[in-house]
């Protein structure tokens, strides 16, 4: 049942999984201090198990009973693909930011805090979210998952079509029309999100 092709795809997103939440872990310490860091900053969550539990039982009921859903290499090295491209994109972001980037929305503006426009910021207002999107979607296609695949980016994105208006707000109030300006011309880096 689980052969060469599921060891290697399960491990791939156990070490996707496991680098991912340590190293946002350890990237906000590095900004914000570690007396201001929590394990909220590993960004694990109750809907968020639920969702990755999801998509191991999805994977074990197709490999038991559709084993050759699973060996599409070439899907699954897409998937690969776009988690690492994510993964890029996301701590590339979190980078360029530093101390700016967050896990919770600011709603009060900290000294601190400017507007971030260069780097991976030139391509994209939230490349964060940007990565994040890429990631997820990428760790079910990885799996060759197709229920989970649409699963998460419906999720997903929904979250973030309701976060970034959200955050924008704030971010408007901060910078006015300076962030005005950069809105329009720059792309928030999720798909149909404006």
């Amino acid at each position: 049942m689980f052969g060469h092709t599921a060891c290697l795809q399960l491990s791939q997103m156990f070490l996707a999984t496991i680098f991912f939440h340590v190293s946002e872990y350890i990237l906000a310490m590095a900004f914000h201090g570690r007396a201001n860091v929590t394990l909220s900053s590993l960004l694990i969550s109750k809907s968020y198990i639920i969702a990755m539990m999801s998509s191991l039982l999805e994977y074990v009921v197709e490999i038991v009973w559709f084993p050759g859903l699973k060996e599409y290499w070439w899907v699954s090295n897409l998937g690969l693909v776009m988690v690492v491209i994510g993964e890029i994109i996301r701590k590339m972001a979190i980078i360029t930011a530093g101390r700016a980037f967050t896990h919770l929305i600011k709603i009060y503006h900290e000294d601190h805090h400017s507007l971030i426009t260069h780097g991976v910021y030139r391509f994209f207002r939230h490349p964060g979210y940007c990565g994040f999107f890429i990631w997820a979607v990428g760790t079910q296609i990885m799996l060759c998952n197709p229920i989970s695949t649409v699963g998460f980016a419906v999720v997903v994105w929904r979250f973030f079509h309701q976060r970034i208006p959200y955050e924008e707000f704030f971010l408007r109030q901060f910078f006015g029309s300076q962030y005005e300006e950069y809105a329009r011309r720059t792309p928030s880096g999720v798909p149909f999100v404006k």
